[in-house]
């Protein structure tokens, strides 16, 4: 009974004496502390909701479905990448119990992701796979093209060739559904970050669909990957003809060019870039520390704590080095010196916001970095 008055006072929006009845319950339930958690949820109360969250799992009580799918985009709300993290590690958890009810609750990735875990081995997928939609489709969950995206995406990004190979081919001829040009750009996408890139460039020539942006997007980042300079150039061609204006197509093509030392082809894309109008945002990082957070650009020396955060890079590349670690070069795209790049290495964004991070906690503590880009092949120190 006072579950339900929980849930009838948040609906109409009396979160005061909801909670208050909440407070004065002597035996609180699983639906008792979900009502609340829901009620705050509802009413765009994020961080009362991740409190009631705190205070369930303090008392012993198990999430169980309709908590994680009521929490997660309250995590989302105030982006809170602990909470996400735990709930996460709760769902891989208790797979056995929540991978069906995740999906079915608008969170297939997540299901997805745990479905890629199961079996690393491409051979077993058909049947790791057949299970998985057999589960969804007794527990009645629609199996529509968004949940193909989402599988697809997340077997792109475990470089898993062959089990995106077979669902994209089930998604056809099993489920009837056709594929869209989210379907095929996530096939380019993997086919591209597994070095498969011919193969890539062939699929994409063979799509029914006219090829937009994002699929050659998709394909000019795997060739900037894998150092293709010849299909980056093709690529680039087809994607300037259908988007002309988004800066980061150019910024791929000139660091396919850099990296490679081509100089003066580098200048004329960013030269291109400029006639366009078009200017690069500057990367960064960022970190939390005792509700402060403090943003990091490359090479910053602004900040109050600049000489340590730099001296603690070098003890740190000193310490790597031991253990095996060389830095690559190839990732600076700009043209000095080969004793300067390892210095430019050093300053970027995510390593100084790393190294205040390391000078500023207690041995051993975890230490969360945002930031806007991820650079492939550069070893975060």
């Amino acid at each position: 009974m006072a579950a339900s008055l929980v849930h009838m006072c948040c609906r109409f929006r009396y979160l005061t004496i909801a909670h208050k009845i909440f407070c004065d319950m002597p035996f609180k339930d699983r639906g008792s502390w979900n009502a609340m958690i829901f009620g705050f949820c509802q009413n765009e109360n994020a961080s009362k909701a991740l409190g009631v969250l705190d205070e369930m799992r303090f008392e012993g009580m198990k999430m169980d479905f309709v908590t994680v799918s009521t929490i997660l985009p309250a995590c989302a709300q105030m982006d809170d990448i602990l909470h996400g993290m735990l709930i996460h590690l709760y769902v891989i958890k208790h797979v056995l119990e929540f991978d069906v009810f995740v999906s079915n609750n608008g969170l297939a990735s997540e299901a997805i992701e745990v479905f890629c875990m199961m079996d690393m081995c491409e051979d077993v997928i058909p049947n790791q796979g057949t299970w998985l939609f057999q589960a969804m489709q007794d527990e009645g969950v629609k199996l529509d093209h968004v949940t193909f995206v989402s599988l697809l995406s997340a077997c792109s990004h475990s470089g898993l060739v062959g089990q995106g190979q077979w669902c994209f081919r089930v998604m056809q001829e099993e489920y009837g559904i056709e594929p869209s040009l989210k379907h095929y750009g996530c096939m380019v996408d993997l086919l591209g970050r597994t070095g498969y890139l011919k193969k890539a460039y062939t699929f994409v020539k063979n799509m029914p669909l006219r090829p937009d942006a994002s699929i050659w997007g998709a394909l000019l980042g795997a060739c900037r990957i894998h150092g293709n300079i010849e299909l980056g150039k093709c690529a680039s061609d087809c994607l300037f003809e259908v988007d002309s204006k988004n800066v980061g197509y150019y910024v791929l093509l000139s660091n396919i060019y850099a990296n490679v030392g081509k100089w003066e082809r580098t200048d004329e894309v960013r030269s291109l870039a400029r006639d366009c109008g078009l200017k690069k945002t500057p990367g960064w990082g960022s970190i939390e520390l005792n509700n402060r957070i403090d943003v990091f650009y490359t090479g910053n020396q602004s900040h109050s704590y600049c000489e340590e955060i730099y001296k603690e890079l070098e003890i740190l590349a000193a310490k790597i080095k031991i253990i095996g670690y060389t830095p690559d070069n190839s990732f600076v795209l700009q043209d000095v010196e080969e004793d300067k790049k390892e210095y430019i290495l050093m300053s970027y964004s995510e390593k100084l916001a790393l190294a205040y991070g390391i000078i500023s906690t207690p041995p051993m503590s975890p230490i969360w970095i945002s930031r806007t880009c991820a650079f492939v092949g550069i070893a975060t120190m």
